[in-house]
């Protein structure tokens, strides 16, 4: 093997865990920075969340990627994963699964029993996910939802934090509306490259999608406002959190419009001139520059207004 091959050797191998996708998984840290636990033993401890999460969550995208081979050969950009590439094989991507998720359910379980539980929960909704719940019309982006409750709950657990319900219903509506728009730009594809994809594609529409999205974006931007309108209805420590509301509007309305083909730049060859990605969440917060500013100013509010009411100015 040359110097350049053997240097080359691992990239197919750490692309087909989906490292893009693990910017999914950061919600761990939700729990220490809303429960104001700044400290490195609270960010330790969700970190090992975080890498828990990854391996668990990366296990089954090489199962899903397995399983599904066949259908991402022909499908026009899937096909050049690297399982379905042929770069990485199918009894390799099962035997990098066994190992990672079986290392995950092990340290969680160790670390606490909540975090144990947590994770085991997410590995069992991952099963059921590929091998009913994608097939399934409108459960299938439940379960993505559902997936995203228990990694902001997995922070909590691992760093022993309580979080308000608010939070929570928060983090459901949000992850409902990105696989909303997952499943749009999906269909979006379908309709414009043709060929074999989700069946369960068939069974949504364009306009369908769009009532769905109109519903939960209300939704999640009213739970947010409860919650961030403060000790008064049980959410956020402060009714100063409300001065972080014009970032979470902001953000969902970037994200719709990278996600309109007509407003975003995107061709009918399903080409995007700096939107219509909202098939892949992970991408938009990687390289959208507007959405990059958005979630880091947003943190950095929640942190100040935490910090400071901490300490007692802002009460």
């Amino acid at each position: 093997m040359s110097y350049t091959a053997a240097r080359s050797f691992p990239i197919p191998y750490l692309m087909a865990l989906r490292p893009k996708q693990w910017t999914k998984n950061l919600i761990v840290f939700a729990a220490p920075l809303f429960g104001f636990q700044i400290s490195l033993v609270a960010f330790a401890q969700a970190a090992f969340a975080f890498v828990l999460f990854c391996c668990t969550s990366s296990s089954f995208y090489l199962i899903n990627d397995s399983m599904d081979v066949d259908s991402d050969r022909r499908h026009p950009t899937k096909c050049k994963r690297p399982i379905a590439s042929g770069q990485v094989s199918v009894p390799e991507a099962l035997f990098m699964a066994g190992a990672l998720l079986i290392t995950a359910l092990t340290l969680s379980w160790r670390h606490s029993p909540w975090l144990g539980l947590t994770i085991t929960a997410y590995a069992l909704l991952q099963v059921a996910y590929n091998l009913i719940l994608k097939h399934k019309v409108l459960v299938d982006i439940g379960a993505i939802a559902a997936g995203f409750v228990l990694r902001a709950y997995a922070g909590a657990a691992a760093t022993g934090i309580h979080i308000s319900v608010w939070f929570l219903v928060c983090t459901a509506m949000l992850a409902l509306f990105l696989g909303i728009e997952k499943r749009k730009a999906e269909l979006r594809v379908k309709q414009t490259k043709g060929g074999n994809t989700r069946q369960v594609l068939y069974r949504y529409s364009l306009p369908l999608l769009t009532r769905m999205e109109s519903t939960v974006t209300t939704g999640t931007v009213l739970f947010y406002t409860l919650w961030s309108a403060g000790p008064v209805v049980k959410g956020a420590p402060t009714p100063w959190m409300m001065l972080t509301l014009p970032f979470v509007l902001y953000g969902v309305f970037r994200y719709q419009l990278l996600s309109d083909p007509e407003k975003s730049g995107q061709h009918s060859d399903g080409q995007t001139a700096g939107g219509g990605k909202s098939e892949r969440p992970e991408e938009v917060l990687l390289t959208d520059w507007p959405m990059l500013i958005t979630v880091s100013t947003w943190v950095i509010t929640v942190f100040v207004i935490l910090y400071l009411n901490e300490i007692g100015i802002l009460s």
